[in-house]
């Protein structure tokens, strides 16, 4: 009689004893991590060498520069608006915006530092949409004062939501989200109108769309508890 063990079905032939071999599955999804891995490095590479690099006075510095504060003042909005407020929905505005506004800003800085470029300049807030349909250099549509860009609150203004509670601060929130979106967006379109760069283009594009979902949003929001948009910034 044979006394020659039959290999058990749990333990493949060829696989040390007690140790049972890696599921074929594992190896094809680290395959595909690999894959993904050197296709985002080769459009890395592609993205990086490509001519044409934007210069100092471009658009395209201009408005990562400008844009990144304008990001940096919503979130502030957001973050004051999240600590004194209770509500669901409100709250969930103000983590997305501060999630997605993050996350752009941290791209524009990625896109200076890979362009060769110092993250502030010395020209003036706008001053990359001179001439293209914009008001002027640092001209801040909210506001009517130099060196501030479209819909960004003023210290003033900072200061009363920072200092607001409940539902004085969601609408406060709200109306002054609705005009610094309205500016963004303004700034987007100008983007579109004066670039070619694809990387650029692709994120101006999204922001319109993105913000212009959200002030539609904010609207629905501010009329629910009873309050009215600010004058809108914004050509009709």
């Amino acid at each position: 009689m044979s006394t020659e063990t039959v290999p058990s079905s749990a333990e493949p032939v060829g696989a040390p004893a007690g140790e049972v071999a890696a599921p074929p599955r594992r190896g094809a999804l680290l395959g595909g991590l690999i894959a993904l891995a050197v296709a985002a490095a080769a459009f890395l590479l592609l993205v990086m060498a490509r001519p044409g690099t934007p210069g100092d006075t471009s658009p395209e510095a201009g408005f990562a520069r400008d844009m990144a504060v304008h990001h940096a003042q919503a979130v502030e909005m957001a973050f004051a608006v999240r600590d004194v407020s209770t509500d669901g929905p409100i709250r969930n505005l103000a983590y997305d915006i501060i999630t997605t506004q993050s996350t752009q800003r941290g791209i524009f800085m990625g896109w200076l530092q890979q362009w060769g470029l110092d993250q502030a300049s010395d020209l003036p807030p706008m001053a990359w949409m001179s001439g293209h349909g914009h008001g002027g250099p640092g001209t801040g549509a909210a506001t009517g004062t130099q060196g501030v860009m479209p819909g960004m609150a003023t210290p003033e203004e900072m200061d009363r939501l920072r200092a607001a509670k409940g539902r004085d601060a969601e609408i406060l929130f709200l109306q002054l989200m609705i005009r610094h979106h309205e500016g963004g967006v303004d700034m987007a379109k100008g983007l579109l109108r004066l670039s070619d760069r694809t990387e650029v283009r692709e994120l101006a594009q999204h922001i319109v769309d993105g913000q212009t979902a959200e002030i539609a949003l904010m609207k629905d929001f501010l009329r629910a508890r009873g309050g009215q948009p600010l004058p809108s910034i914004l050509t009709p």
